[in-house]
């Protein structure tokens, strides 16, 4: 994965961890980690919208959309899309092992976590500055659509991966219980430190592969 320098220019506190994990078994639902997520959500819904609002991790994330024009009242980041959505009253689903564990993650460090199938990746996976003339299909629709010039984005050698940085991700590497190999990330703005990162990449590589076995790199790029 490579990280633009417009991007490390325009965001000087980000630090992006990248788990790659490759030989996964992602078809077998587990019991422990269902219980993980059902404690975070727990502890969410616990919380009230001001104090999530008013939390620097979110904050952080709203300066960063606004900096790119993106109204943070309309596009919200990924965890806050979350927090949000069980603060609302709703359960949240498991989808597959991989994607519910980077969901605890996200819920547990209230940070920003997602990733893709790696056999569904054309080329290598870029987080840039569009230039608004690339293609992006968003998850379970059919529907094209164009970023906008200087919007953040992950894309591969042909399209778009990630809106909005990681407001909607795109159908073709979405990950499913056929994923053997996934690429994943978690997003770090202040007040995370890049020792943070490492740490919170590190748990998510050990959680993987505790339940869904394969072998886990580890790396940080700033």
């Amino acid at each position: 994965m490579n990280l633009n320098p417009e991007v490390k220019e325009k965001f000087p506190g980000l630090h992006i961890g990248v788990v790659s994990i490759t030989g996964i078994d992602n078809t077998k639902p587990h019991d422990e980690v269902a219980k993980l997520v059902q404690q975070e959500q727990t502890k969410v819904k616990s919380l009230n919208i001001h104090e999530l609002v008013d939390n620097p991790k979110i904050k952080s994330w709203q300066e960063a959309y606004r900096s790119f024009g993106a109204k943070p009242s309309k596009y919200r980041c990924s965890v806050e899309n979350l927090y949000r959505m069980i603060l609302e009253g709703m359960t949240l689903r498991s989808i597959n092992p991989v994607v519910d564990i980077y969901n605890y993650i996200s819920l547990k460090h209230t940070i920003p976590a997602g990733g893709d199938d790696a056999d569904k990746v054309d080329g290598e996976i870029t987080l840039t500055l569009a230039k608004g003339d690339e293609s992006f299909e968003q998850l379970n629709s059919k529907e094209q659509s164009n970023p906008k010039p200087g919007e953040v984005i992950y894309k591969d050698d042909k399209e778009v991966l990630c809106r909005r940085w990681n407001w909607r991700e795109c159908d073709k590497t979405k990950m499913t219980e056929a994923t053997k190999n996934a690429v994943l990330v978690v997003e770090g703005l202040p007040p995370f430190s890049k020792d943070d990162i490492q740490a919170i990449s590190d748990e998510l590589a050990e959680l993987v592969t505790k339940y869904c076995g394969g072998e886990s790199k580890v790396e940080v790029l700033s």
